[in-house]
């Protein structure tokens, strides 16, 4: 998908040229607080005068004094260039999500086998399970082929095993997705299991499902903005 570089007031992006193309776990750049509207530091309460500056961060648009806004943190959330100025609490929020831009994304991409159940079939075909390039759609391959649009994703559950109500360690075995089909209210569900019989993949397949539920949180995030 082309795209290209854009000026905002918060730095330069580069984004998609057709709106319909960006990442579902994409943020919008969020109005600032009017400087008229901040007179004095939304964290520390400190008033804005010659000497003490304001600033916004770029990722809530609330006004801060440099001492409260002074982290300039990578939020590819909203496709920015370079690191921006960001207050204390959403750069600790984009900084965790420095984790799964750098790791996850790219396991997702690479893709994991599973056996893959859809709707109340009960029968199973072995595929291989990837995030495309764009990030728009999960796509599956084995004998059959599907592609499904991440933002028709209503539910995603991973499941476990090994847990005990006393305490201990799980491990993620598998997922159910719920989506939508296009152009109707239809809701079709998908269960992804691994298999004892792939023991070599069992931990790429753990690794694969971690990784999808943190785009969900992220999904469900981009969607309550």
């Amino acid at each position: 998908d082309a795209k290209k570089l854009v000026r905002s007031p918060s730095g330069l992006r580069m984004v998609p040229e057709l709106r319909s193309a960006r990442s579902p776990f994409g943020l919008d750049e969020p109005p600032w607080v009017p400087d008229k509207e901040c007179p004095r530091c939304m964290q520390c309460d400190t008033k804005f005068d010659f000497i003490t500056r304001k600033h916004h961060c770029r990722r809530c648009g609330k006004c801060f004094c440099d001492k409260c806004c002074s982290k300039k943190v990578p939020l590819p959330r909203m496709c920015f260039v370079d690191p921006v100025r960001q207050c204390a609490e959403c750069a600790l929020v984009s900084q965790k999500e420095t984790e799964f831009y750098d790791k996850q994304l790219k396991v997702l991409m690479n893709g994991a086998t599973f056996f893959v159940t859809l709707g109340t079939s009960d029968k199973s075909e072995l595929m291989v399970c990837r995030l495309s390039n764009n990030q728009r759609y999960l796509v599956l391959d084995g004998d059959s082929h599907y592609e499904i649009e991440i933002i028709q994703i209503s539910t995603v559950q991973i499941l476990t095993e090994g847990f005990t109500p006393g305490g201990g360690n799980s491990r993620a075995v598998g997922m159910i997705l719920q989506y939508k089909v296009p152009g109707s209210e239809e809701v079709t569900q998908m269960k992804f299991t691994t298999s004892e019989d792939f023991s070599c993949n069992r931990k790429l397949s753990a690794s694969w499902l971690a990784a999808m539920h943190k785009a969900t949180k992220l999904l469900y995030e981009s969607r309550d903005q």
